[in-house]
């Protein structure tokens, strides 16, 4: 066989991934875009930064709009259809507050962490406060009291406290604190640095895994967890573990009906992939979607569209 063909076929065979399918939405570069699953972008709008995304059955989007709004916007029409101010709605106007996290719910309802008020609330379609729930926050400021935050299946709630680098887990009835995790530096110091060179504790997401353990996305800690209700750490995806691959702040978390983990990678910069496919048992890449070029270093969530079955995120 030619040397030159030898070369190819290894370089083909180390290298990473690209495109295996997936359609997804995400936000970068003021822009909001679904991605074919070619790598081609079928729909955008203009739209500014989110922390959270949800789409629904019929399609629309659900997405933050200026921290403050919960927007859903019909692809077909490029129009918002409905919306809920956090910020002047239900007692809050006047005071601080930003939203990092919200869920649609069963029956038109909306799960809203407001950050700054600390709380967590349940509307219903015309804005009505159904249910309200006081967060513990060690040290409050409406930009980091919370980032992603998930009704569970028991009806408790899984709050990500940026701020105070800890995940605790409520009761949704009484809002009592079940179960709280503070996520390690493992012996190192913190730093500012929002890129790979950055470091600390600043959890953007968790998700309850269907064994009862619990996977969080470390923000600048650069890595994925897992850890058991005693708190341990079962598994661990560090830094530089993957070929190629340098995790920055990670971000969004979505778990596939195969086991498959989906990693939000944000702030890597230029050549490392936004959001990458593993299997976690063997750590081994299976896809990689990287378009730095067109959504800039800043891309915080994204979902998949085309994945049938029940997907944990």
């Amino acid at each position: 066989m030619p040397r030159l063909l030898v070369s190819l076929l290894l370089a083909a065979a180390f290298s990473l991934p690209a495109y295996a399918g997936h359609r997804l939405v995400t936000q970068g570069n003021g822009k909001l875009a679904i991605v074919d699953a070619d790598g081609k972008v079928e729909w955008e709008m203009p739209f500014g930064g989110i922390h959270d995304i949800h789409v629904g059955d019929d399609g629309h989007i659900f997405v933050q709009q200026g921290m403050k709004k919960i927007v859903e916007i019909d692809p077909a029409t490029k129009k918002i259809v409905w919306s809920y101010d956090c910020a002047n709605e239900n007692g809050n106007a006047g005071k601080p507050i930003e939203v990092h996290a919200f869920q649609p719910l069963e029956d038109g309802k909306m799960m809203i962490a407001e950050s700054g008020i600390g709380r967590i609330i349940e509307i219903d379609r015309d804005g009505k406060l159904l249910k309200e729930m006081k967060l513990v926050v060690d040290h409050p400021h409406p930009h980091r009291d919370t980032r992603l935050v998930r009704k569970l299946d028991n009806g408790n709630y899984l709050v990500c406290h940026e701020g105070d680098g800890k995940v605790r887990e409520y009761d949704g009835e009484s809002g009592d604190i079940v179960w709280e995790y503070e996520v390690p530096l493992f012996d190192k110091k913190p730093n500012g640095d929002h890129g790979a060179a950055g470091w600390g504790n600043q959890c953007f997401a968790a998700v309850r895994l269907k064994n009862g353990n619990t996977l969080i996305a470390t923000g600048n800690g650069h890595s994925v967890i897992e850890v058991d209700h005693n708190k341990e750490i079962v598994w661990k995806l560090e830094q530089k573990e993957l070929p190629g691959i340098t995790l920055a702040w990670v971000t969004t978390l979505e778990v596939l009906p195969n086991g498959n983990y989906v990693i939000g990678n944000c702030h890597a910069g230029p050549g490392q992939p936004l959001l990458v496919e593993i299997e976690p048992k063997a750590k081994k890449v299976v896809w990689t979607f990287d378009q730095y070029d067109r959504f800039g270093n800043s891309v915080p969530n994204s979902q998949l569209l085309d994945v049938e079955g029940e997907v944990i995120r």
